[in-house]
């Protein structure tokens, strides 16, 4: 929200109501609780009328201090955003009163407050990071007529017909909560959640306000109100409801935060790099789940609109069959069920007859799981709506009758998720089809959740419920999946969430065009995402909404399948690689089959991700903080601390351009081929192509070939490659089994004193290749023999300590 007019003045009719002076504060073992009065205070008299703000500032855990700023005091609503829901916090703080400020002190991180003025500055052992200086706290009353101008604020969308047919009316004044901190020179700011604009967030107004907008607009479907800086530090705003942020996008230099209540707090989380603050990050609100290791196949969609029936399904597997491109997830969009009839959670008779039996025979047949479309509307069509009306299921209208309305389907209700009876009705549906066979869902909508003139069931306030829904509705379907087939065997298809969502994977990023453009969109909003808590991120593979062109199709294919997860699925058209030439077969086929033997790297990072927080795809920067060009880089990423994944965004005759930071880079392709950094490369890549490149110091555990799917032990018949170990240098990875969060063995590698020694520690895992690429020499050691020795070297093989020593002369 913006309430100045400039710097100095406000806008008409606003009225401020500034933190200024700490009149009383006191302590205890975990921080501070002030009084800071709106008025400056020079005797008794001043104490009388005003607004006095109580702000806590304390430390739940190591590394993190929370400011919590309330006006009027009463019991918090909810629902609240979870903290700490599957980590215990770390206790680390110490309380200091000084003679000019006061302390709170965790894990490297100090909050230095002082009174008069009232301000709040964090300090790293090496710098101030940020502060919150005078006035940068405030209450802000807004005349309605005014907020009625503005594009963002709570009572626009009270108003707004597309998102809440029966809006109430408005009370004169709309009191805000506002919280300012300061951008030094030089400092970015990304995250947010998923956001499709610039990947930089400094000069942009963030509304942290689920809605399906696609991914080309400001709206968008995983909004989250957190935020990191390339200052070693990130920002949690704990309020579940709508969240408005300037970043530098009123005062240039300052992030404001402002809410619609009497209630903000925030959290200030310091790392020494970007990926410890996502990990206090996850400890506070909760870590991915592990996943099983089949969801990392390739997944194909029937697409939206178009017409299938059993036989186009099977014609579907058929043909990727035939050109070696393995389905592992089959997943049935929208018309599984008849139309007008969403959701009915029963197959269309007329091309389902025999459901179950078909879908036992496609399992059986091509080895696929079964993934099925839902979202938590239905229909007034819907042979079960009058269930959902009798039993009180719905979302209801402050007169007791059910919410409805007609955007996606006839009269459609909206589940309550709150409703403990509604969720149990819902989920013994879906219970149903996990009897059937189906393996997961795709959980799509729960974005436009009507937040004005409405009741939840357990008396949840509508305008937190609106982003919160997601995260319950994912939970939900999870939970049930979880339940049913055990831990680390559960998945979701998900494409809206909130913050503590990234418990609920996997995510894809919504609706795109099949553009060059929307291929760029869905990678910032990815990149966004994982810097925001999620670990995992999909898209549509050729993008949702039209035809891609065979060029930008097999660009995205290469892209996509280089993500965490990948889908084929488009709107009216379908995405199966023939109807875009046998030459995309081919190189799907390629991709995939480097997908499957990455799994044992993959599936070793969804462990550090479920453990650590640590997501799979991540913007550069995450790696390489100090090198000050990775931070404004949006076309490529890295995939786990080792590949660099730069997808091509232009037409093969363009030339293509990306950035390698230092170092002697190895292609994942073409290990003959390297490249020296920091630089930038220009390159026509050829159609069949995607730039991949292995980071220097990389144990790299790859999976046998012509395994045909992603799911198998990891550990046999593993091939390790090492590459570019410099001198002194030592290092280490895990290898997985591929089955939970089993670890086999630890692989090793280290170079000194002329000689590199590469060595299988533990567990009983096969290694059927020790490949190492270091300078001009390729060494490789299958089965106890050597192969492809370079000049001036010597190799020894000790099979019973499952070691390679190369001597280099």
């Amino acid at each position: 929200m913006k309430f100045n007019d400039g710097f100095w003045l406000l806008k008409n009719g606003v009225k401020p109501f500034y933190g200024l002076q700490v009149v009383q504060a006191t302590s205890d073992d975990n921080g501070y609780n002030l009084q800071v009065s709106t008025r400056p205070i020079r005797h008794r008299g001043d104490t009388l009328g005003g607004p006095v703000l109580s702000v806590r500032v304390h430390s739940p855990t190591q590394g993190v201090i929370g400011v919590k700023i309330d006006h009027f005091a009463y019991t918090e609503p909810f629902p609240t955003i979870p903290l700490f829901p599957d980590a215990k916090p770390v206790s680390d703080v110490l309380v200091k009163r000084q003679t000019s400020h006061l302390s709170v002190i965790s894990g490297g991180l100090t909050a230095e407050i002082t009174e008069n003025p009232y301000t709040i500055t964090f300090k790293s052992p090496s710098r101030t990071l940020t502060f919150a200086g005078e006035k940068h706290q405030a209450l802000y009353d807004v005349p309605s007529r005014w907020t009625l101008n503005s594009a963002s604020n709570s009572s626009c969308l009270a108003l707004d017909p597309a998102s809440n047919p029966t809006p109430a009316p408005l009370p004169p004044i709309v009191r805000y909560l506002n919280s300012e901190l300061n951008l030094s020179p030089g400092e970015l700011v990304y995250g947010f959640g998923e956001q499709f604009g610039a990947f930089v967030k400094n000069g942009q107004a963030i509304k942290i306000w689920n809605q399906d907008g696609g991914t080309s607009s400001e709206q968008a479907y995983k909004c989250v109100p957190f935020y990191i800086t390339n200052r070693n530090y990130g920002v949690f705003i704990n309020h579940p409801g709508e969240v408005e942020v300037e970043v530098g996008s009123e005062k240039v230099s300052r992030v404001g935060v402002s809410i619609a209540g009497s209630n903000l707090e925030y959290f200030l989380i310091y790392g020494e790099t970007p990926l410890e603050i996502l990990e206090k990050y996850t400890q506070l609100t909760g870590r991915p789940a592990l996943l099983p290791s089949w969801t990392y196949g390739l997944w194909l969609s029937t697409s939206f609109l178009t017409s299938y029936s059993s036989s186009t399904v099977s014609g579907f597997l058929q043909g990727m069959k035939e050109r070696d491109c393995p389905v592992r997830v089959f997943h049935l969009d929208c018309f599984w069920m008849k139309q007008y009839e969403w959701c009915s959670f029963t197959f269309d008779p007329d091309n389902f007859p025999d459901p179950k039996r078909y879908l036992a025979e496609i399992k059986e047949k091509y080895g696929v799981k079964i993934c099925l479309w839902i979202n938590p509307y239905v229909s007034q069509l819907s042979p079960i709506f009058k269930e959902g009306i009798e039993g009180g299921f719905f979302i209801k209208r402050t007169d007791g009758t059910p919410w409805q309305w007609d955007l996606w389907q006839p009269g459609l209700a909206v589940v309550d998720v709150t409703n403990p009876a509604a969720r149990k009705w819902y989920t013994d549906k879906l219970s149903a089809l996990l009897d059937m066979g189906v393996d997961a869902f795709k959980t799509d909508f729960a974005e436009r959740i009507p937040h004005a003139s409405v009741v939840f069931h357990d008396g949840s306030d509508p305008m937190r419920v609106h982003n919160t829904y997601s995260v319950i509705y994912n939970e939900l379907v999870f939970g049930l999946l979880r339940k049913r087939f055990g831990e680390g065997e559960a998945v979701v298809f998900a494409r809206s969430s909130a913050a503590g969502g990234q418990r609920f994977p996997v995510h894809w990023g919504g609706d795109c065009e099949s553009t060059w453009e929307a291929m760029a969109e869905a990678l910032r909003g990815a990149l966004s995402l994982t810097l925001s808590g999620f670990a995992f991120a999909s898209h549509d593979i050729g993008g949702f909404e039209g035809h891609p062109p065979p060029e930008l199709y097999q660009r995205w294919v290469a892209f996509g399948i280089f993500s965490s997860h990948s889908r084929l699925h488009g709107s009216s058209s379908y995405r199966v690689p023939w109807n875009y030439g046998e030459d995309a077969a081919k190189s799907m086929s390629r991709f995939v089959e480097a997908k499957h033997r990455l799994m044992p790297y993959l599936y070793n990072l969804s462990i550090q991700a479920n453990v650590k927080g640590h997501p799979l795809p991540r913007a550069m920067f995450l790696e390489f903080l100090d090198d000050r060009t990775t931070h404004y880089l949006d076309r490529q990423y890295m995939l786990g601390p080792s590949l660099l994944v730069a997808p091509i965004f232009v037409p093969t005759e363009e030339e293509s351009e990306y950035y390698v930071p230092a170092g002697r880079w190895t292609s994942f392709f073409y290990p003959e081929r390297t490249i020296q950094g920091p630089s930038w490369v220009k390159e026509i890549v050829p159609i069949d192509e995607i730039p991949v490149w292995v980071r220097p110091g990389t144990i790299l555990c790859l999976g046998p070939k012509n395994t045909g799917r992603p799911d198998y032990d990891y550990s046999q018949n593993t091939e390790v490659q090492l590459y570019e170990l410099a001198e002194g240098q030592s290092v280490e990875t895990e290898l997985p089994r591929g089955k939970g969060s089993e670890i086999v063995s630890i692989v090793r590698a280290q170079r000194r004193a002329g000689e590199i020694r590469v060595t299988i520690a533990g567990g009983d895992a096969e290694v059927s290749t020790i490949s190492i690429f270091t300078g001009d020499i390729t060494v490789k050691s299958v089965a106890g023999g050597i192969l492809g020795t370079g000049p001036g070297i010597r190799v020894d093989v000790e099979k019973e300590s499952k070691e390679v020593v190369i001597h280099l002369d």
